[in-house]
């Protein structure tokens, strides 16, 4: 997809409105995982040193159009070393500035009008720039006032962040280097029929787990016990299956999981087969039969995209063992210059973290559901303004 960049744009002494996306975790004050903010830096710089004055806007959490302080981007402003603008509507501000300069605007989710893509707010919050970046691939299928809304009243344009993520997603779905083997995992396929259908359109492999891949068990008669899954999603389960063999992609579902008779990150753990498994298992994580298979199909691929935990990675190490073995094998076989690999989501990549591999791969992606949402082939507001 050709989008408008910013490269060869000159904002020197212009206001530019740069969206990023900051929706970061933060405990007690604190930011816990930088990776976004980090990976926004590229854009802010360039304009930073070719002498735009920029005002950041960006969201966190859901403060429901109300100013809750719990939702506050000062925890940002202080990692990023710039000043905190207390009302994102304020442009005392902007007779300040100076080229070079950056600032914060405070949560636009503070007001009601940025999620309903209400256009006086979008036309008061883009008043006295001269244009508008968008960076934050992550809310680009949002169709909000800081996303959409100000595209109306300001020449708009992608940054580096955000074309980044287009031309990798696009990379991978126009024109893979086969084999291309994609990993869906999650907890639901109600909310991902339409990825696994495009996914099966154009990959040689798809391997499906986590509590997604056990409703795929359940749909072909598997035993999975006390276990997260979508009984009411059989048919689509099986629906899909027929689908990828009608585009000749083998879909590959789990042999064995990891389950415990407790939901607990402390519980024992035991690896079953499926007619093992009885009534009382609750399935944890990916089986050791189903993860050395899929290190094989990994260790065959030329293109790996990845979406979504096999197990309870979060609950390491006892459950995150699948998990951390897909990771691995992904990132050695990408060092190695074996692999593109594109994966994305945050559980996946905090997966990615915890291993320390997360530079070994090939493009992370700071989207989740708009990563989806762009594998499934769907328009992303954020983006489709943009185009050329």
């Amino acid at each position: 997809m050709k989008i408008r960049t910013i490269d060869g744009v000159d904002v020197r002494g212009k206001y530019v409105l740069l969206r990023d996306d900051f929706n970061v975790q933060i405990v007690d004050g604190k930011i816990t995982d930088s990776f976004r903010i980090e990976q926004s830096m590229p854009t802010i710089n360039a304009l930073r040193d070719a002498g735009a004055r920029v005002a950041i806007v960006a969201h966190l959490g859901r403060p429901k159009g109300m100013r809750n302080m719990e939702y506050s981007l000062a925890p940002v402003a202080e990692y990023m070393h710039v000043p905190l603008i207390d009302d994102c509507l304020d442009k005392g501000f902007m007779a300040n500035m100076h080229d070079g300069d950056v600032v914060l605007l405070e949560n636009v989710r503070f007001y009601a009008g940025e999620e309903e893509n209400d256009s006086a707010f979008a036309e008061k919050l883009a008043a006295g720039f001269d244009l508008f970046v968008n960076d934050a691939f992550a809310v680009s299928h949002r169709a909000h006032a800081s996303t959409v809304g100000v595209t109306k009243f300001l020449p708009s344009y992608a940054g580096k962040l955000l074309a980044a993520e287009i031309a990798n997603l696009d990379a991978v779905m126009e024109r893979p280097v086969r084999p291309l083997v994609a990993i869906v995992a999650g907890s639901k396929i109600s909310t991902k029929i339409g990825v696994l259908r495009a996914l099966a359109r154009i990959a040689d492999k798809l391997i499906i787990g986590g509590a997604l891949g056990t409703t795929f068990n359940y749909a072909t008669g598997a035993h999975v016990g006390n276990s997260l899954y979508e009984p009411d999603q059989k048919d689509t389960a099986l629906e899909i299956l027929n689908y990828a063999k009608e585009n000749k992609c083998d879909v590959l579902i789990p042999l064995d999981k990891g389950v415990a008779t407790e939901f607990s990150r402390d519980a024992a753990r035991v690896d079953k087969t499926f007619d093992e498994i009885n009534e009382n298992d609750i399935i944890l994580d990916a089986g050791a039969l189903t993860t050395a298979r899929d290190i094989d199909v990994i260790k065959s691929a030329a293109t790996v995209i990845w979406n979504g935990t096999v197990g309870m990675a979060e609950w390491s190490p006892v459950w995150s063992v699948g998990s951390f073995a897909i990771a691995r094998a992904i990132a050695e076989q990408t060092r190695a210059g074996k692999l593109v690999s594109i994966v994305g989501g945050g559980d996946t990549v905090a997966a990615l973290e915890s291993c320390g591999v997360k530079d070994d791969i090939s493009y992370v992606s700071t989207g989740g559901g708009a990563f989806l949402e762009y594998i499934e082939g769907r328009e992303l507001p954020g983006i489709a303004v943009l185009a050329e």
